[in-house]
């Protein structure tokens, strides 16, 4: 049997598992008393992507953190479904003629959950600490003569040079984001967690109620004052319909499958796609794409340690790797919800382009990439690849790696863990044998690829790139260019480069474009599609 047809086999062994367990429990947890709860209107219960490991918005990346944060902080600017910056936390803002002035004015009625104010020093201290971790920010603190809060309702960021894509840095949507947190938090190292949860955003976090690995439970805040008009993606008017919102951790699929088809929980944020035909059979429930602009795969490896330090070994991965084949495992045999993609940029977007990604495109040439690992001296040593078992797309895709891996040579040591055990991993720059990495699977919303000012992957700046650390200088220079277009067709030049020579570099391996599911019950209403959960404007009759 054939690589692929045992990974088909497996697969199609899978669906069946799932598809039976899910239907297996739907029966006899109609009983549970839980589902009178349930029905509360007020109390929504909804099962994220991933466990909350963690609540620190700008010491990690993962999507899971960005969306609690999401119900926990405010930003002073957010972005709406255009993508365009609006006033959030800001009343408004002026800027000087030469551009190297804004003075943002805070909205008044502003409070911290502990009660206090928020005061301009302690969006000093937060923008501080976001621009440590944030490519833009960096950019940011590139050019800054000085931040400042010259009283307690406004900020002063004067720059060295122009930089007029501010608003969008503070208010995108991508992690980092530009939170605003007390001073006392936000002084925090930007390297090490925050201990303490204390936001101005629509709910507050219930730590006590906080089972990591089962339970995170968010309050409303009463203090809270939404803005006027409706609310778009991150801006506008944040009005949240519950007194809680509890977020049950539930990473079996069919465990999710079962809950949601009982009315033990409301909404689900990913439901695989083997399980949508069994849920499409109940009437009380609603499926539907979660966000058309989609997901870019990615197989992200480390540029400090060998093997990947040499781009001939990480040239070999693009010839062996099937996009397919990852796809596949991802999402099945749909052919509507994934596309090879061998582009950095999402598809379907003004400034998509799949120039230099040959390598990942027509038939496999493992010989070329046992011919490159043998070029580069590689010995043999472990290749450390972290897949998170409760993440059914991660896991699915670092399956495939592993065996493709182990084709060309690689001895694979497949370390099977939690999503929040690889955040906390792939944070070490140590050698993989004193608890390192070498290759990790992630994924990146398309609204976060759709140029590079989002997109904290496709930097290539080193120490104070993404996980991975990747280092080109000719690359970042490219990236310059862009922000530096005068106009689309610049742009999209700047975008052709970029690509060509992220692909030679290999930044990271994209193992495609798919797209996903979200699942709802019917007396949920107000769900909308966009790249993360908009827990405001939803309620449940």
């Amino acid at each position: 049997m054939t690589g692929r047809k045992m990974q088909k086999g497996n697969l199609m062994l899978r669906r069946d598992l799932l598809m039976g367990a899910a239907a297996g429990l739907a029966l006899p947890a109609l009983a549970r008393p839980s589902i009178a709860r349930a029905a509360d209107a007020r109390v929504l219960r909804f099962v994220p992507q991933a466990n909350l490991a963690n609540l620190d918005p700008i010491w990690g990346t993962q999507y899971v953190v960005r969306n609690a944060a999401l119900l926990i902080w405010d930003t002073l600017y957010g972005v709406d479904a255009n993508l365009d910056p609006k006033p959030q936390m800001a009343e408004g803002h002026t800027v000087s003629e030469d551009g190297l002035v804004w003075t943002i004015r805070l909205r008044p009625g502003l409070l911290f959950h502990d009660g206090a104010k928020v005061l301009g020093r302690d969006v000093v201290a937060s923008l501080n600490r976001w621009m440590a971790r944030d490519q833009m920010g960096q950019l940011i603190k590139a050019r800054l003569a000085a931040l400042e809060a010259p009283d307690d309702a406004s900020v002063r960021i004067r720059l060295n040079q122009p930089f007029p894509k501010m608003l969008f840095a503070l208010g995108k949507a991508n992690s980092p984001m530009a939170f605003i947190m007390p001073e006392r938090v936000a002084t925090t190292d930007p390297y090490k967690q925050i201990t303490e949860i204390v936001g101005s955003g629509p709910m507050r976090f219930v730590r006590d109620e906080w089972v990591p690995g089962s339970r995170a439970v968010f309050e409303r805040f009463a203090g809270y004052v939404p803005r006027d008009e409706p609310a778009d993606w991150c801006a506008g008017g944040k009005r949240i319909h519950f007194d809680r919102i509890e977020w049950q951790i539930l990473p079996d699929p069919a465990t999710a499958a079962a809950a949601l088809q009982n009315g033990e929980v409301d909404w689900w944020e990913t439901p695989l796609p083997d399980l949508v035909p069994l849920l499409r059979q109940n009437p009380d429930i609603r499926v539907d794409i979660a966000d058309p602009l989609g997901n870019i795969g990615t197989f992200r490896m480390n540029h400090l340690q060998p093997p990947f330090n040499d781009v001939r070994v990480r040239q070999a991965i693009q010839y062996a790797a099937s996009q397919e084949d990852w796809m596949r495992a991802t999402v099945g045999d749909d052919p509507a919800l994934w596309r090879p993609c061998p582009s950095f940029f999402t598809p379907g977007t003004a400034l998509y382009t799949e120039a230099g990604g040959e390598r990942l495109v027509g038939p496999r040439h493992y010989d070329e990439a046992k011919r490159l690992l043998a070029q580069s001296g590689y010995g043999g040593e472990k290749v450390v690849l972290l897949v998170a078992q409760d993440q059914a797309v991660l896991k699915a895709q670092g399956d495939v790696s592993a065996d493709m891996m182990a084709r060309i040579g690689l001895a694979v040591d497949y370390v099977a863990i939690d999503w929040g055990t690889v955040g906390a991993r792939r944070a070490r720059k140590d050698p993989p044998a004193q608890g390192g990495w070498n290759v990790f699977h992630s994924w990146h919303a398309g609204v976060d690829c759709v140029n590079p000012a989002p997109y904290t992957a496709l930097s290539t700046t080193g120490e104070k790139a993404w996980f991975g650390w990747p280092k080109s200088d000719a690359i970042t220079a490219l990236i310059a260019t862009w922000y530096a277009a005068p106009d689309l067709a610049a742009e999209k030049r700047a975008i052709e480069a970029i690509n060509r020579a992220s692909m030679d570099f290999v930044t990271y391996v994209p193992t495609g474009f798919y797209l996903g599911y979200q699942a709802w019950r019917s007396n949920l209403a107000g769900v909308t599609k966009a790249p993360f959960p908009l827990f405001w404007g939803t309620s449940k009759s």
